[in-house]
């Protein structure tokens, strides 16, 4: 069977939308024919969409057409009459198509009121599409119902917009469930008019409102379906309100800012299955997200072979509007997944309203008891957090997860091993990213801390006290450090290391200006940011320190050139750089450096946050080139990754220029800097990693790791390089889409009828200019999307963590803790192999 179906946009950014498809639907007409005055003459309905021969998995086809009538409800409500003519026209031409059944969308079935005086002159049986439309929010709500694991027969609903066709479906679907009933009515109704639709039986679950003053101070769960649009005004619903908004205009109107504790649904839609074919796809895609109610019935009346009014006048039974459901599911449409504003609602939203609604439904124990959520079960530990996390932390980086399939929650960890909420095992292979060169909890670190706390052991002394614990680590550090240190200065990350050592500098060595390495990463406080070599992280927060200056990291020639002025106070350098992309660089760069920076009076500062605690085979990556620096920053793994904690080491005479008189010995400290806890975790860790030899096993096992990963990669010319040192590795993709979007445009170009190559000649520069960026970008993001790939599989497939650097999207991190066994990093190079199997489609 044909069928023709007659949209309306929504809205005019939406009739806008169509207007430029017809428009360009037009001009390639005209491009491919020439000017011929019938292609640019007035039409009653807009051609929008020919969906071919559409298949179900219940082996039925049908064939189907979408029209536009290209006036939004507003529009039609200003001359009813003459839009239901046009209707009657654009019925007509659709059955001289071939056309058995149309079906009207949104406002089209019920313009005027006269949804059943449609169906009597039409020439066609005509549905509205209400049955299947009502199915799909009534199963939407069941779903929030879950989500907010809220018991029906406890849940007072409001429902917006009776008795209208779509709200008196639902009203009595709902009474069957059990709900308590808001139902708001136009004003001026009689009472026992409106009880009258619905069964006696069920009154004592029914009120009655004529507007919706009084449901904003009762009722956080409502839906809409009126013929009125922005009935429902945001801002004054109650906090953890939720609405399935079914109509068409929208009834709830945004409050300005939006709030983030009410969720609006996009009521009355469904979603084709990928059992179900519309028509000629092509690489598995297809319009089938996220389509209205009304356009779905109409199909499956099609496929089901049904040429009749379905849905039309106000009394759609119960069973008819479940019957829609069931025929729909066997032709592959679904009422999920839901949607916000058009956009996937993840159901974690919606739970993060539990809060607001008190009455839950009851599940058998299976462990303790939250009093707040219910049932305390693995999967509902991971969504409280989740919620937790989204609402008061980071919502991006809550979506961000989600998106890439690493949403995980962990409870527990021990050595390279995290288990989750459900129990299962996570190999670490970023370890706080560098963090955790003992694993997670070593043994000889909680130790210590928790004997230092069982026997009551001050910790925030300093500043009243001298901290005996801070002295002790302080000395350590200065006895295995490169160079004649001999002052620590204790902070509490690595980023504030930094800065304690900028301001040290130009204190001690008052010139103006700061050098620094291009793709550097020192920490993202404003002077740390300031000499941090990724623009990314500095564009929204300029203006930054001024007389800050890059060169190039590995080149001593422009380090040279640089610091020749003899105005440099200090130059920072990373012995390897780590967020950068884990870049080595050339060797006897470091010690040229080192002898540069002596000729022209520069203060050499090294950067060992990632690269120290024998990550790279040797205590401190500068080592490896005999490098002393004038000062040395530290943090991450210093204290084992269990406390933060920073150290800022320099000579005697820089801290005494900086710092060493009566007025100045005070003129950098830190509240939490320097407590006993985090020193006592602190000499812990250097004992542990001399202890257990790591330095030496980074270094043998690295190397073994490496080789490995390029044996490996030798296979897939995808992954351009394996750079590292000790168990500081990276992988770097090198997917390259250089082209592919512009061929993309090209050929859409060639195979569209007219000459679209023509038409882009005539865009206007700065157009062309920004379509160009776009693509240029665009094939970036692909690439990195490829990176991407490999984090999710091998967090899915294999359970193993990985993610890329902070400078560079294509580079996947390899820090494992360092008491990485052989037996995984054979685990991990097996699993690596496989995800480069998977992914090796397209070679380069």
């Amino acid at each position: 069977m044909k069928f023709g179906f007659i949209a309306h946009p929504t809205s005019v950014s939406l009739k806008r939308y169509v207007k430029m498809l017809d428009l360009v639907e037009r001009g390639s007409r005209d491009l491919q024919t020439g000017y011929d005055p019938a292609i640019w003459r007035r039409e009653n309905l807009v051609p929008f969409l020919d969906f071919g021969t559409i298949r179900s998995p219940a082996g039925s086809t049908a064939e189907g057409v979408v029209h536009y009538l290209p006036l939004t409800a507003e529009e039609m409500l200003t001359s009813a009459r003459e839009v239901q003519e046009r209707i009657f026209t654009g019925i007509d031409a659709m059955r001289e198509q071939g056309a058995e059944l149309v079906g009207l969308g949104g406002f089209t079935s019920i313009i005027g009121r006269r949804g059943l005086h449609t169906a009597e002159r039409a020439s066609l049986p005509v549905t509205s599409g209400n049955s299947l439309t009502a199915y799909a929010a009534y199963r939407g709500l069941h779903q929030v119902f879950d989500w907010l694991r809220l018991d029906p027969a406890q849940a007072r609903v409001a429902v917006v917009g009776y008795p209208g066709s779509i709200s008196l479906a639902l009203a009595k679907l709902l009474l069957e469930m059990g709900c308590q009933l808001d139902l708001v009515h136009r004003p001026g109704a009689d009472s026992r008019r409106l009880m009258a639709y619905l069964p006696e039986a069920r009154d004592g679950q029914v009120q009655l409102f004529d507007s919706m003053e009084a449901v904003y101070e009762r009722t956080r769960i409502l839906v809409s379906a009126t013929s009125s649009g922005s009935v429902i005004d945001e801002a004054r619903l109650l906090p953890g309100s939720i609405v399935m908004d079914i109509a068409l205009p929208r009834d709830i109107r945004p409050a300005e800012p939006r709030r983030n504790d009410v969720i609006v649904i996009d009521g009355g839609h469904m979603t084709g299955t990928p059992r179900i074919k519309l028509g000629g796809e092509s690489l598995s895609m297809a319009i089938k997200q996220q389509i209205n109610g009304c356009l779905a019935e109409t199909m499956v009346l099609a496929l089901e072979g049904r040429a009749e009014c379905y849905s039309i006048g106000r009394d759609l039974p119960p069973q008819k509007v479940l019957e829609s459901g069931e025929i729909a599911e066997r032709h592959g449409f679904e009422a999920f997944p839901l949607a916000t504003y058009g956009e996937r609602l993840n159901g974690e939203l919606v739970a993060g309203l539990r809060r607001y609604h008190r009455t839950f439904k009851s599940a058998p124990a299976r462990g303790p008891m939250d009093r707040e959520r219910g049932v305390d079960t693995g999967e509902g530990r991971r969504t409280r957090t989740l919620e937790r996390y989204r609402r008061h932390i980071n919502p991006m980086m809550a979506d961000f997860l989600h998106y890439m399939h690493c949403d995980q929650v962990f409870e527990r960890a021990e050595a390279c091993t995290l288990t989750d909420t459900e129990g299962r095992d996570y190999l670490d292979m970023v370890a706080g990213y560098g963090c955790l060169n003992l694993g997670h909890n070593p043994q000889c670190v909680t130790g210590a801390v928790q004997e230092y706390i069982g026997r009551l052991g001050p910790n925030f002394v300093q500043y009243v006290s001298l901290p005996q614990e801070t002295a002790k680590l302080a000395e350590t550090l200065c006895d295995i450090a490169p160079g004649a240190m001999e002052r620590v200065f204790f902070s509490n990350s690595g980023t504030e290391a930094v800065e304690a050592a900028l301001k040290q500098a130009r204190a001690a060595n008052p010139r103006p200006r700061f050098v620094y390495a291009d793709n550097s990463y020192h920490g993202k406080t404003l002077g740390a940011l300031s000499v941090t070599g990724r623009e990314k992280h500095r564009e929204h927060f300029r203006p930054l320190i001024p007389d800050c200056e890059s060169v190039p990291f590995g080149d001593s020639g422009a380090l040279r050139e640089a610091l020749a002025s003899g105005d440099v106070c200090a130059f920072i350098v990373e012995p390897i750089q780590g967020e950068g992309g884990v870049h080595v660089p050339p060797l006897g760069y470091l010690s040229d450096v080192q002898r540069i920076c002596h000729e022209t009076g520069t203060l050499l500062v090294v950067d060992e946050i990632q690269t120290g605690m024998a990550r790279t085979g040797r205590l401190f990556a500068c080592e490896w080139e005999g490098i002393e620096p004038d000062i040395l920053v530290l943090s991450k793994s210093l204290s084992g990754g269990l406390i933060p904690i920073g150290a800022t080491l320099s000579r005697t005479d820089i801290w005494d220029a900086a710092y060493g008189t009566a007025d100045r010995f005070l003129a950098h400290t830190s509240t939490f800097g320097g407590c006993n806890l985090a020193s006592v975790a602190g000499f812990a860790t250097i004992e542990g990693i001399r202890e257990q030899g790591l330095a030496e096993h980074a270094e043998k096992l690295g190397g073994y790791f490496k080789s490995e990963l390029e044996r490996v990669a030798a296979s897939y010319p995808f992954v351009s390089e394996i750079r590292g040192r000790g168990l500081m590795l990276a992988v770097q993709f090198d997917n390259d889409f250089t082209g592919a979007v512009e061929a993309c445009a090209r050929e859409f170009g060639t195979r569209l009828p007219g000459d679209w190559h023509l038409t882009y000649r005539f865009f206007p520069d700065d157009v062309k200019e920004h379509l160009t960026t776009a693509m240029d970008r665009m094939e970036e993001s692909l690439a990195e999307m490829f990176c991407m790939r490999f984090v999710t599989k091998l967090n899915n497939d294999h359970r193993i963590l990985t993610f890329v650097t902070a400078n560079s999207s294509t580079v996947i991190r390899i820090q494992p803790p360092l008491v990485i066994t052989r037996e995984e990093v054979e685990r991990f190079v097996q699993a690596f192999a496989t995800a480069c199997d998977d992914m090796s489609t397209f070679l380069n």
